[in-house]
């Protein structure tokens, strides 16, 4: 009666039958029912196996362990003589997985969200799992605002004991936040509070930024930026007391109230250094940058701290903790606010190491860095590593890691990764235009050549305008100290007035070598020697004064030129720089005694300046001045400066601004004044912009006959878009500039584009 009693109650536990029978020792085991399921996965769960002897006792474990496994939904154990019988019902495959109805998610995300709560072709179905999934789709869908969304699950069985699944969705029309009201705010406006919050009641753009869709997680992180918005404003006992999300009976409208406390306003009584001072407080203060009497920020205390922190770090002790201690005086709403230092250990570098280069040679990149093995670890010196080698060109992606040696709490390695991209180009320009025909150019350049870092270019341009075959090399590390070395040869023949120029032209050959000269980490001297042979050739529609030119000094001119240049360069990258600036004066002169005798001087300055993560204002200015000395009143017609076009004014045709000759076409100038202003911005729509980019430009300038000429009034303004794409055959920039005080003799040419230079 005992052991009937004792199989019911498994019955009742298990859903299974374990029929009664003596204790026997198992000869064998024949499991029956299965359609799907291998007899060995059977096996393999059993916990009996032949040779072993069973009881009432050991067959309620058989079967809880079968029953674990999941795949069955009936489980018995019969005896045939010493055999073991394992009656076993399948539980149902799932065959497919169909969903219908969804537009805002992709159906291969959902699967995928599917999958991973257990639910999948081919596994075993468990109708408890479309509740968890029907949970999981809503959640989805409500954190994107459609709170009226269905779901229709629908489960059919198939033969060969298997089920098909249909979802059905009906997502609805996403809520919309009608109205969002703080309430409690008297020193601030609505306004003032709600302009950085990123949910909004529904806008002009709303159908493209989404704004006005509600989400839980962005208005939790509003919150935070109301929160931060009151502690940059010296509201230290901001509260946000209560807020209430309210959705209207069709579902379609979404009110948020947000209640606030204020609280008083607080200013800074003292600032103060604690702590282990390793560094001088002398160097540390000005990096404070908060006074006394000035309203308290949480955003000026963190930015503190982060200079501060990086100041310790450029001295070895990157692991420093800058803690800030405020005290209040609630009396009369001050803050004594105390920075404490404690620097821990200082840091040694045992190995800096590099990973990623294939093409590129170790010594390549290690004389770029400025953080040296068994040297105190700088943040500055590793960060200043980084930029050198972005700025090489050979690199797409360079990132820096700087962990823990295992064991030890006062060693790190620097450990830089780089992702190659290709160093050698083949560039090329084909276009037409009425003035210049049709134009062709092509080069073939290797920055790093055999992968030791030398750049060696041949080139070849074959146009209405010119014809060029040009051969250069240089060596960036010509000494190990960083001094350049480079020589070229280039031959050329030049017809000016397809360049939309004077009716001339040129034919010149020459040579160079030149030299760069290091003089701080950012600083650095360029000189250059070349011998150059110019033969100027008028044609019959020639103007006066090509003539009168001719006639003074002849048309033949072996020149002696030499150039010197000075540069502050502080781009985080040579190409899509993004913060930094460059700063560069040149002098070139012929020397006393060449067939031209003039000197030409030239100022860059450039500045890039991030406003946010992904815009960046870009400032440009340039002057040009030039003048003939001996022999020469003024600077040869043929060495002027010029504006217009893609490197200067963009909406005017190039080279077509400024001063005309006896003919009326352009002649150029002896001052030269040209400013850009940019605001640089990703491409839209695509996420990977390390290839693309665009801007929103403001153009001005003009070439003047000489410096007494230059007049503000008559300056050329244009604006416009641009786009630049480091397409596989070189740089393709694009833009389209509306001139906006062209005279009638200006030429215009709205849509502009270079392949394989930039500007």
């Amino acid at each position: 009666m005992r052991t009937v009693f004792h199989i019911l109650l498994l019955f009742l536990l298990l859903s299974g039958t374990a029929r009664a029978f003596e204790p026997f020792v198992v000869k064998d085991v024949r499991v029956e029912g299965l359609q799907r399921i291998s007899a060995g996965t059977v096996f393999n769960y059993l916990p009996v196996k032949v040779g072993d002897s069973i009881d009432t006792d050991g067959s309620a474990a058989a079967i809880r362990a079968l029953f674990k496994t999941g795949f069955f939904n009936d489980v018995y154990l019969e005896q045939d003589g010493d055999v073991l019988v394992v009656h076993v019902t399948e539980r149902a495959a799932v065959s497919s997985i169909e969903i219908k109805g969804n537009r805002d998610l992709e159906t291969e995300e959902l699967l995928n969200g599917l999958k991973q709560i257990g639910l999948a072709e081919g596994r075993v179905f468990d109708r408890s799992l479309l509740d968890k999934v029907e949970q999981e789709l809503q959640r989805q869908y409500f954190s994107r605002g459609k709170y009226a969304v269905r779901l229709d699950t629908t489960v059919t069985p198939l033969e060969r004991n298997r089920v098909g699944i249909l979802i059905d969705i009906a997502e609805g029309q996403a809520a919309r936040i009608k109205q969002i009201n703080i309430v409690g705010n008297q020193r601030h406006t609505d306004k003032e509070l709600l302009d950085d919050f990123t949910l909004s009641s529904p806008g002009i753009f709303s159908f493209i930024t989404k704004n006005d869709q509600y989400s839980k997680q962005k208005l939790a992180a509003d919150l935070e930026i109301l929160r931060s918005f009151y502690l940059d404003r010296g509201h230290l006992n901001f509260n946000i007391t209560s807020t209430q999300v309210s959705i209207t009976p069709d579902k379609k409208d979404i009110y948020i109230t947000i209640n606030i406390s204020e609280g008083e306003q607080y200013s800074i009584s003292e600032v103060t250094l604690s702590g282990d001072l390793v560094v001088e407080p002398e160097e540390l203060f000005p990096l404070v940058r908060i006074n006394p009497k000035d309203v308290f920020s949480r955003k000026r205390v963190t930015e503190a701290v982060e200079r501060i922190s990086a100041k310790l770090g450029d001295h070895g002790y990157a692991f420093a903790n800058v803690n800030t201690v405020p005290e209040l005086d609630d009396e009369n709403n001050e803050v004594s606010l105390a920075f404490f230092i404690d620097p821990g250990d200082r840091v040694y570098v045992r190995r800096v190491n590099v990973e990623g280069n294939v093409a590129t040679r170790d010594e390549v990149l290690r004389r770029e860095m400025r953080q040296m093995e068994a040297g105190w670890f700088s943040a500055e010196k590793v960060e200043r590593s980084r930029a050198r080698l972005q700025r090489l060109g050979y690199f797409e992606d360079v990132n820096v890691e700087t962990p823990t040696v295992p064991g030890t709490t006062d060693q790190v390695d620097v450990n830089y990764s780089v992702t190659e991209t290709s160093s050698g180009s083949i560039t090329a320009g084909v276009g037409y235009s009425q003035s210049s025909g049709l134009l062709f150019n092509a080069s073939v350049s290797q920055d790093n050549f055999l992968g030791r870092g030398k750049r060696v270019s041949f080139a070849f341009n074959n146009s209405d305008v010119n014809t060029v075959y040009s051969f250069s090399y240089t060596n960036p590390y010509y000494t190990i100290d960083g001094i350049s070395r480079g020589f070229g040869s280039y031959y050329r023949e030049t017809d000016a007035d397809e360049a939309n120029l004077s009716d001339y032209t040129t034919d010149s050959f020459g040579a160079n070598i030149s030299f760069g000269i290091p003089i701080t980490e950012f600083e650095r001297i360029f000189l250059n020697t070349e011998y150059e042979n110019i033969e100027l050739k008028p044609t019959t529609g020639s103007p006066a004064e090509v003539f009168d030119f001719i006639n003074q000094h002849g048309d033949n001119y072996d020149n002696i030129k030499l150039t010197g240049s000075w540069s502050h360069d502080t781009r985080n990258k040579a190409i899509f720089a993004d913060r930094g600036g460059l700063m560069r004066v040149a002098v070139e002169t012929t020397v006393p005694g060449s067939g031209l005798e003039y000197y030409k001087l030239n100022y860059r300055q450039q500045q890039f300046v991030p406003l946010t993560r992904n815009l960046t204002l870009s400032l440009n200015g340039e002057l040009g001045y030039g003048e003939g000395y001996g022999d020469f009143e003024q600077l040869p017609f043929f060495e002027n400066f010029f504006a217009g076009g893609v490197r200067s004014v963009r909406g005017f045709e190039d080279n077509t601004l400024g001063p005309r000759d006896a003919n009326g076409n352009p002649i150029g100038g002896s001052f030269r004044v040209v400013g850009n202003a940019e605001l640089i911005f990703p491409v839209p729509f695509f996420e990977d912009s390390k290839s693309f980019r665009m801007s929103a430009f403001l153009d001005i300038g003009n070439v003047f006959d000489n410096f007494g000429d230059f007049d503000t009034g008559e300056l050329r303004y244009s604006v416009g878009l641009a786009g630049l794409w480091l397409s596989p055959m070189g740089p393709l920039s694009i833009s389209l500039g509306y001139p906006i005080n062209e005279e009638p003799e200006d030429e215009l040419q709205k849509f502009q584009f270079t392949i394989g230079t930039f500007f």
